[in-house]
């Protein structure tokens, strides 16, 4: 179950512990878990053969020494690749299966087609410590058509989409939102704060997350957003923690 303490920000690993060992990989979760993180953000696709597995890209042509879509290819064709460090490429249920079962997973659908599946998965693994999200609000959608009661968070990569948030928080019973923290350079602090504010004040938890870590640390932009975050989600798990617990928010 996710439990947020008073003044405690929760920390995700993003991709597992990914700056330090291959991304979306058993070992990368479990080593996020071991250097202090709450729980892993990952990624998840359909197999041609309807397998719901882990991995960021469309293709494995970045993560592991074969090449082709994950929508074309079988789940034995999968596991026979190499994702680093001898890695094979999980899937959904063995992540459940790996980590402790008060570890937060956060599953991001990268495509309508594995909602189902995925929410027949999740159902059946402890939902209660599970939010589900995606930039996708069809595939948000089509998720929900199957599994109305597990914690779901939008994602959001453009500033067009909060004009579509007061509908979406009833469509979509939403738990949270999941802004980039490179927001604050991109819209500048006053409207990033003012955007936090209105999530907050609908009653939405807030969890951040950036391709690059170096921006909740630059300009002091989590001081700066202070009581207006639930969750952060980072490549760099123990530097978070560390930097959360001089702040007081650990």
């Amino acid at each position: 179950m996710i439990v947020l303490a008073d003044k405690r920000i929760f920390v995700l690993g993003h991709r597992g512990y990914s700056a330090k060992y291959p991304e979306n990989t058993l070992l990368a979760f479990r080593k996020a878990i071991e250097a202090g993180a709450d729980g892993v953000e990952l990624d998840v696709w359909l197999t041609r053969d309807g397998e719901v597995v882990v991995i960021h890209d469309e293709t494995v042509d970045r993560t592991s020494n074969g090449s082709g879509k994950v929508k074309e290819m079988t789940l034995d064709e999968l596991k026979s690749l190499d994702f680093g460090n001898g890695e094979r490429i999980p899937t959904l249920e063995e992540v459940f299966e790996a980590l402790p079962e008060d570890a937060i997973i956060n599953v991001e659908l990268k495509d309508a087609d594995a909602a189902e599946k995925a929410a027949d998965i999740i159902k059946s693994h402890n939902p209660s410590r599970v939010i589900v999200s995606s930039f996708l609000i069809d595939a948000l959608r089509e998720y929900r058509k199957y599994d109305r009661e597990t914690r779901m968070g939008l994602l959001i990569d453009r500033e067009k989409v909060l004009s579509q948030l007061p509908a979406l928080i009833g469509e979509l019973s939403l738990w949270s939102i999941n802004p980039p923290i490179d927001a604050m350079a991109l819209l500048g602090v006053e409207k990033t704060v003012g955007a936090l504010q209105m999530a907050k004040g609908a009653g939405l938890k807030v969890v951040l997350w950036s391709l690059n870590d170096e921006s909740y640390y630059a300009n002091d932009n989590l001081v700066r957003l202070g009581g207006l975050f639930d969750g952060v989600i980072v490549n760099d798990v123990e530097r978070m923690v560390d930097y959360l617990r001089k702040l007081g928010l650990r």
